[in-house]
């Protein structure tokens, strides 16, 4: 590796020597027969270090910008309301304020001097009474809305702060990995990204109750072998099925630090049974629409990248083109979060 391309990747790369390991298969696990070898299942080992990290920050720093936006909206109706109701009490206090300039305030003394009788007196000090608590509620609920407008345009103000922030993280992470892709030949590709708008919506995966992608073992049974995959894995194999892609696919597969054996990829045959390369009209519609769908969906699955047809989709470069050790024209591999 050349000096600048060394200073260019090595902090992803120092993230990923600091925080990887190993996932040990389980025991007596089996991969899914005829599958794929591993070191043809995915991008090469630079390419792969720097999407796994770069992947998770980029799509965690998006669900928190997702999250910031609808939290801005709340905000924004929020300020609508108060700012109205300040609209509204504005007038009316100085109604009150302009009384008060041409009249001067009634005092409890100047009652009891300008009351004839004991009848009137009572009659003027409630009356009296009546209107200072009115003219008082008036401006403390005019002190109020003014501080709660104050609060909601504060809160604004970081929502903003923190959006910027994570649009930053995303733009940062973007660059790296749109240098690693240019490594494997990822020139973007203009109107060819099998994104189709009449793709099914998938079930969205969970997320924690900030918006994030939460972290997931390998804890579920692979339906596809005898290993295991995580509950995210689980749900978009589950949402793919649902969607009508019933041709063979294998998930879990021993050993290598690729996804498979942690339990976060798939290979989506184009065949019944089996791997080879599209042959007919009807397997390439197959790879595309299934690859289609789960970009559409990426979002909701948790998608961290798609690698079809000699094309590479990761969320924040959308599809390059791909020449890694397979071509990749006999499946669709789908590695999650």
């Amino acid at each position: 590796m050349t000096t600048p391309l060394r200073r260019l990747l090595t902090p992803a790369l120092a993230l990923v020597a600091g925080v990887a390991m190993v996932v040990a298969p389980a025991e007596g696990a089996t991969a899914a027969p005829d599958a794929p070898a591993a070191e043809e299942d995915a991008p090469p080992a630079l390419l792969r270090d720097v999407l796994e990290v770069a992947g998770r920050d980029y799509l965690q720093a998006k669900a928190k910008v997702d999250q910031s936006k609808k939290r801005q909206g709340e905000l924004n109706g929020e300020l609508r309301k108060v700012q109205a109701r300040l609209d509204e009490l504005a007038p009316q206090v100085g109604q009150i304020a302009a009384q008060s300039y041409r009249t001067g305030r009634l005092s409890v003394a100047a009652v009891l001097l300008s009351s004839s009788s004991s009848d009137s007196f009572i009659e003027r000090v409630a009356r009296l009474d009546q209107m200072n608590m009115v003219n008082n509620g008036k401006l403390t609920e005019l002190d109020e809305a003014k501080e709660q407008v104050a609060r909601a345009q504060a809160a604004l103000d970081a929502e903003l702060r923190e959006q910027q922030k994570q649009l930053a993280i995303m733009a940062k992470r973007k660059g790296e990995a749109d240098k690693a892709l240019d490594l494997v030949g990822g020139n973007r590709l203009i109107g060819n990204g099998f994104v189709s708008a009449t793709s099914p919506v998938a079930k969205a995966a969970p997320r924690t109750a900030n918006g994030e992608w939460p972290n997931e073992s390998c804890s579920k049974d692979d339906p596809t072998t005898s290993g295991c995959i995580t509950p995210r894995t689980l749900n978009a194999y589950t949402e793919v099925k649902k969607a009508g892609f019933n041709r063979f696919v294998g998930c879990y597969r021993p050993g290598g630090p690729f996804e498979h054996p942690k339990g976060r990829a798939c290979d989506w045959s184009l065949l019944n049974r089996g791997f080879a390369s599209a042959k007919t009209q009807d397997q390439k519609l197959y790879g595309n629409n299934l690859a289609a769908f789960l970009i559409r969906n990426a979002d909701r699955l948790g998608i961290l990248y798609v690698i079809w047809y000699k094309q590479i989709w990761w969320p924040g470069s959308g599809w390059k083109s791909y020449s890694g050790a397979s071509d990749h024209t006999d499946h669709v591999h789908m590695s999650m979060l």
